[in-house]
């Protein structure tokens, strides 16, 4: 944001001049004799000598009035009656303006707070000034209040307990010849931990564990931060196309909240994508038969059909538009395609991936892909780079994957537990995030999807 420095103006004034006008006048030479009396009857026009000038003129050769927005203050008592009135005028409408500048842009961020739905203070703000080109302010702002994660260490005891109950839950289920879960991951840590990257069974549907997690560290560095796998069978499973309030924003025929009597059946959500109003996603929206945005080629797509079925692919090549289509959410570009890891996860820079929470390439970051199977998988986790999400997806199985939100307000994975009340299941973050579980039976301000389990 490039600014320019003002004009320097060299000012010169009189205490008896116009405060609008600044003059330079010649030096008088010659005393100006005293008056005497007046030869031409009142009401008659004077006639001037020859060679004389109008004491409203300046003399000949004297520089032309000069015209500046700048003069030094002067007392009121200074000033004539009609300079007087000319300063309340400008001072009354400079502070009208103020003021009612201050009312906008308080009532703007009034909006914002009051808005419905749990986003945090911080988010809200932060959104408010991105939406009001205060993308600097904010950035600078995030860069000088960062702090770092922390590097080295174990994750917490509750994630170890997690990862050895998920190792014996595997064990069992060989020996009881029951259904298998999902293989382990290959750990990016080593030496593993015990437990570390094997799946699960996280909801269960007619016995068949059809949502299923791990955990696993994503590095060798910041290996305090354990991320979140969730396998997701996708022929047990109807996945739903969410809007948001604000992001895509507008009227929906489906509500940005899984609303009481549409929990029945509810075993998990998960966040959408960057935002496409403002072309962060470089992609489009498509729900309810219309578009917001673009839906455009190439952009890594999740496609959503009538049957209840998700395919996650590359518009125009894996994915397009057909009559079975009823949502599409489109994200930046490949994580992973045909099973590998994509170049433009290197190479792509903040063109591609969008600005990252306090400018940091280490931020809250998730993910959806899909195996060769049609299975879904989900990663989300506090410190992930671009390369390690995408590393993380392709070991958990999937051939094609794509980025979805980032930064600490927006990712997240919900399960559901109905064992209490079916009506009304009971929801859990999938890792320690740092919204609440309950972020979904509230107004989204951003868009998601709802997972529910077929009859």
């Amino acid at each position: 944001m490039e600014s320019q420095q003002p004009n320097e103006v060299e000012l010169t004034s009189r205490p008896d001049s116009d405060p609008d006008l600044v003059l330079n006048p010649a030096p008088e030479l010659n005393p100006a004799p005293e008056p005497g009396p007046d030869p031409v009857p009142a009401g008659l026009p004077r006639e001037e000598p020859a060679g004389t000038e109008s004491p409203d003129q300046p003399p000949p050769g004297a520089p032309k009035p000069r015209r500046s927005l700048l003069t030094p203050w002067r007392p009121a008592r200074t000033l004539t009656p009609a300079q007087r009135h000319r300063r309340r005028f400008v001072g009354v409408s400079t502070l009208a303006v103020a003021l009612a500048f201050g009312g906008v842009v308080g009532h703007s961020v009034y909006g914002a707070m009051a808005a419905p739905g749990t986003d945090s203070t911080s988010a809200r703000l932060a959104e408010w000034g991105r939406d009001h080109g205060l993308n600097s302010v904010i950035d600078w702002l995030e860069v000088h209040t960062y702090t770092p994660p922390r590097s080295g260490g174990a994750p917490s005891q509750a994630d170890l307990d997690r990862m050895l109950a998920a190792e014996g839950a595997a064990k069992r289920a060989r020996m009881a010849a029951a259904v298998p879960l999902h293989s382990p991951i290959e750990p990016l840590a080593s030496p593993a931990l015990p437990g570390e990257g094997y799946f699960a069974p996280l909801v269960t549907v007619k016995g068949q564990p059809v949502v299923q997690t791990a955990l696993m560290r994503p590095d060798t560095t910041y290996t305090s931060f354990p991320v979140g796998i969730a396998w997701m069978k996708q022929s047990a499973l109807a996945f739903q196309l969410h809007p948001g309030f604000e992001e895509p924003g507008g009227s929906w025929s489906v509500p940005s909240t899984i609303p009481p009597g549409e929990r029945t059946g509810l075993v998990a959500s998960y966040n959408g994508g960057f935002k496409v109003s403002n072309g962060d996603s470089h992609g489009g929206f498509y729900l309810d038969g219309r578009t917001v945005g673009t839906l455009t080629d190439g952009a890594a797509s999740e496609v959503f059909y009538r049957n209840g079925s998700v395919k996650v692919g590359t518009w125009g090549q894996d994915v397009t538009m057909t009559p079975d289509v009823v949502g599409v959410r489109q994200c930046l570009v490949p994580l992973v395609a045909h099973g590998q890891v994509t170049a433009a996860v290197d190479n792509g820079g903040t063109e591609t991936w969008g600005l990252t929470d306090q400018g940091m390439p280490l931020v809250p970051r998730s993910g959806i892909g899909i195996d060769s199977q049609g299975n879904l998988i989900y990663v989300g986790g506090r410190v992930l780079s671009v390369h390690t999400l995408a590393t993380v997806l392709q070991r958990a199985g999937a051939v094609t994957a794509m980025m979805l939100d980032i930064n600490l307000s927006w990712p997240s994975f919900i399960s559901y537990d109905s064992s209490v009340d079916p009506s009304d299941p009971t929801p859990s973050n999938l890792v320690n995030f740092v919204r609440g579980p309950g972020r979904y039976y509230d107004q989204s301000s951003r868009d998601f999807v709802a997972v529910y389990a077929r009859h």
